[in-house]
């Protein structure tokens, strides 16, 4: 039996917690994606389209934080469930390290390359 390291895991995915809800503040953004602040598009053409790049961007950064986050979330739940380190395919144990690797993983490593192919 491998033994994943359960308090290592919730320091390090609490952390990783703290570290996404910054970047999403940072961008002014919620926890749950959304935006906070309004966009200041300016006096011009040129203005308007360079705040709606930048605006695209950041939604596409918000984006892609809220699901690392979502993530992170999901493998605290499966903390508290007792479900941690274990596939949600096959439902075997993941393995130690690819827990500490990456702790959200949701996959062993055969389910996860079959799911990839």
């Amino acid at each position: 039996m491998v033994v994943v390291n359960i308090d290592g895991a919730v320091t390090a995915l609490n952390a990783e917690r703290e570290k996404l809800v910054r970047q999403l503040n940072e961008l002014g953004a919620t926890e749950t994606g959304e935006l906070t602040g309004d966009v200041d598009y300016g006096d011009g053409f040129a203005d308007a389209a360079a705040a709606t790049a930048e605006r695209s961007e950041v939604l596409g950064i918000v984006e892609n934080l809220t699901k690392l986050l979502a993530d992170v979330d999901q493998a605290l739940d499966k903390v508290e469930d007792g479900t941690y380190g274990l596939c949600k395919a096959c439902g075997k144990e993941i393995g130690a390290a690819r827990m500490e690797f990456r702790p959200t993983s949701r996959y062993c490593v055969d389910c996860k390359s079959r799911r990839s192919a």
